[in-house]
């Protein structure tokens, strides 16, 4: 099989963590996106063009390739996103194809995870040996909600909403490790190790105790929250690195003393 392995999203935050890790593992890696960066210094990584929800430049950025890592994604059009890259793959031949989905995204009534169970039934039905990983949030993604929420005098505490942070380089090697090896189907989802509510994120953030405010969750919505249907089951793979580490991590990088009532 070819070596190389064509990375949609590659320039995204969890796309740069997987990119040296696949380099690593001895492989060809193409790096495909809207706004193809300049060759760098690694002569093994390319750069290419395209666009996966409108279907442009798939076909030219597969050709040749034996893996195929989606990890492009957005707010809206991810399952016409991965219906074009399912399709340009088994036109391509490509030997196996990678998706990394969200927890929940059979269950929970909300359009983004809907578009995510679309992609996954996409990958399922394209005819291409396929992989399927679904993460719960990056810490990174819960940072701008938290940081709103510490700017205010009081932290809300919507009832039910709950979350399983994980740490992106968990994420990029555990995804490394699919592309890195044969077709797996759907694997256990991975999720962080601690369940944490808004209250339990803010007070790690800020460092101290805030007076809470209890907010209704109301609607299907507000009834899948409180049911964890946004949360991994018992057979999902933890991670180990928390939230409290993400957020020593980020004020060690700011050089932000610790003991400071909100980081900014």
């Amino acid at each position: 099989m070819n070596d190389t392995i064509v990375v949609t999203g590659g320039t995204g935050r969890i796309g740069r963590s997987v990119v040296p890790l696949l380099r690593a593992g001895g492989r060809e890696v193409r790096v495909l996106s809207r706004h193809p960066q300049q060759a760098g210094t690694d002569p093994g990584v390319t750069h290419v063009g395209g666009d996966t929800v409108a279907g442009d430049g798939l076909e030219d950025a597969f050709a040749g390739a034996g893996t195929v890592l989606h990890l492009a994604g957005g707010a809206t059009g991810d399952d016409r996103a991965a219906a074009n890259v399912a399709e340009a793959a088994r036109s391509a031949g490509v030997g196996h194809l990678i998706l990394i989905s969200v927890v929940g995204a059979g269950r929970m009534p909300i359009g983004y995870f809907r578009a995510k169970a679309g992609a996954e039934k996409a990958i399922a039905a394209s005819g291409v040996p396929w992989s399927i990983l679904a993460v719960s949030q990056l810490h990174e993604f819960m940072l701008p909600l938290v940081r709103g929420m510490a700017r205010l005098p009081f932290t809300p505490a919507p009832r039910g909403l709950r979350f399983e942070p994980v740490h992106r380089e968990e994420v990029a090697e555990r995804l490394a490790s699919l592309a890195l090896a044969d077709p797996a189907g759907r694997v256990p989802d991975l999720a962080g190790p601690e369940v944490l509510d808004i209250p339990d994120l803010v007070r790690a953030y800020t460092g101290r105790r805030r007076p809470t405010i209890a907010l209704p969750l109301p609607g299907a919505v507000g009834r899948a929250y409180r049911a964890g249907e946004n949360l991994a089951g018992p057979a999902a793979t933890r991670g180990t690195r928390t939230w409290a580490e993400f957020v020593r991590e980020l004020a060690a990088s700011e050089n932000v003393p610790r003991r400071s009532s909100a980081l900014r």
